[in-house]
């Protein structure tokens, strides 16, 4: 890919597919106008990530180049200029809840705008403030979800909000306990939050997460009402061995990059499917 694309992360574009879980769970992801709505989240997110992404190797760049992996990115290693990269990031920054007003979504622009100025916040400021990070780029996936929900105007339901909360959490953490199982613990040279943090302390957030969304989901499935119950009841099962599946390479240290796991690992996918059939199918029967 050109550079410049490279910069904008397409491969993290994934990530926004989370805009979907509201309207899916809620059984109206095949009414046209919530397609409409949850296609307006995803590209008006993929442009405000990207913005993101851009700012953030930006101000990151000395120390990506410290890093075994993120020198290869673009902006570290010189392949597009600092100032090329600062007027894409801040266009598509803008452009993203304007975009998103001028379509007759208002709710969603604020939401967009929200997660600009968290996200934004991150970046200059509390990226290396220890828990702090794991709750901001937490939210960024949370917001997500709450994007495609009020594009679509479903009502979320506090399990939902809850089961994507921790979700997010479990993801984040898993993150950063992969990066500290590749540059070693008290290692800061590439951020430096990761001073602060130990092996065991992010496996024990990224345990709690994961049992917590666990334990929310399945609540969550058992509480649905619906024509067949079983259907939602039997999407724990893909839902668990998932979560359990991704686990593994969360512990052995090759979760740094989770849309990278979810596109090569081939079991992973097909829960994925198994489980988006299941609940599809129970979403349709109402």
């Amino acid at each position: 890919m050109p550079p410049l694309l490279r910069a904008a992360r397409p491969r993290q574009w994934v990530k926004n597919v989370l805009v979907a879980a509201g309207p899916l769970a809620a059984g109206t992801i095949a009414d046209a106008d919530t397609v409409v709505a949850v296609l307006v989240a995803f590209v008006t997110f993929c442009a405000a990530s990207s913005g993101i992404y851009m700012i953030n190797d930006v101000l990151d760049r000395e120390a990506d180049r410290a890093h075994p992996v993120k020198k290869f990115r673009p902006i570290a290693s010189g392949a597009v200029s600092v100032r090329l990269a600062v007027i894409v990031g801040v266009l598509l920054l803008l452009g993203a809840p304007a975009a998103a007003a001028l379509l007759g979504y208002g709710v969603l622009a604020v939401v967009l705008a929200v997660y600009i100025v968290l996200q934004l916040s991150y970046c200059l400021w509390f990226k290396h403030q220890a828990v702090i990070d794991l709750a901001i780029v937490s939210s960024g996936f949370l917001l997500r979800a709450v994007a495609g929900g009020v594009a679509a105007s479903v009502e979320l339901s506090p399990w939902f909000l809850l089961v994507a909360a921790f979700g997010s959490l479990f993801m984040v953490a898993g993150k950063r306990y992969s990066e500290v199982h590749l540059v070693g613990e008290g290692e800061a040279s590439t951020r430096r939050s990761l001073e602060l943090y130990s092996a065991s302390y992010l496996r024990f957030v990224w345990s709690i997460a994961g049992a917590a969304t666990l334990t929310f989901y399945s609540l969550w499935a058992f509480s649905l009402e619906r024509t067949n119950d079983l259907l939602p009841q039997l999407s724990v099962v893909p839902f668990v061995v998932a979560l359990l599946r991704y686990a593994v390479d969360i512990d052995r240290g090759a979760a740094g990059e989770p849309e990278s796991i979810v596109l090569g690992d081939r079991t992973l996918q097909v829960l994925g499917v198994a489980w988006l059939a299941i609940f599809t199918a129970s979403a349709a029967l109402g």
